[in-house]
């Protein structure tokens, strides 16, 4: 799969070590997730098994197959979605959140605030899908984050798979998952190893999901 780029580092859960317990977290009072913790666990048990090449690998693949798997748990039916879903700032659902954004300061996609959205101009907003245009700011980390080097890229951002959180604003519905279009290409710089994730799975705003299980421990048993 190729070496561990510090980026892919950055956005795999805190939760992908490989002594991570799976957890249950609790509901949000009395109105849970629709996506109960059997389904995710049932689907964990589903999910194929990865064979990497490397340690790295497998502590990766294995983060990449279970935030894949809880999304797809965690993502309600278009017929149960609630009316607005939003976007949680730097993954975090204790932070204001952002519904339709202009992002003309910037809207943080990172909790490490290296990958930024501006200037955005939405198409369309739904409680299932969000797709919008504007400049996707990304820092390339060389030779670190604190000292890389930003890139103003040119993007389509189109924001999927909704989950129930818990905020302190109440029960509400976060896009789970972040994928991009690139019309002018990507510089020489983020391209190969050093390229963003895409799709971008959430894993911060998927474990916030109450209801669900943390599925690592549960995938990597098998």
């Amino acid at each position: 799969m190729g070496r561990l780029t510090p980026r892919a580092v950055r956005h795999v859960t805190a939760c992908g070590a490989l002594g991570c317990a799976a957890v249950l977290l609790a509901a949000c009072g009395s109105s849970g997730s629709t996506a109960p913790a059997t389904a995710a666990a049932s689907a964990a048990a589903a999910a194929p098994a990865t064979t990497p090449a490397s340690p790295a690998g497998t502590a990766f693949s294995a983060s990449a197959t279970v935030t894949a798997t809880a999304s797809a748990a965690a993502s309600a039916p278009a017929s149960q979605a609630a009316a607005r879903a939003f976007l949680a700032p730097g993954q975090d659902i204790n932070a204001a959140p952002l519904y339709r954004p202009a992002c003309a300061s910037g809207c943080q996609l990172s909790s490490d605030a290296t990958a930024f959205l501006y200037r955005m101009t939405w198409r369309t907003w739904s409680a299932a899908e969000a797709v919008g245009a504007g400049t996707y700011r990304l820092d390339d980390c060389d030779p670190s984050c604190a000292a890389g080097t930003v890139y103003p890229v040119a993007a389509v951002v189109t924001l999927s798979q909704p989950v129930k959180a818990c905020s302190p604003s109440g029960t509400r519905w976060f896009f789970s998952r972040a994928s991009f279009a690139f019309p002018h290409g990507l510089p020489k710089q983020l391209q190969g190893a050093s390229a963003p994730q895409n799709p971008w799975v959430f894993s911060s705003v998927i474990a916030a999901a109450p209801g669900l299980l943390t599925v690592l421990d549960l995938t990597l048993r098998r």
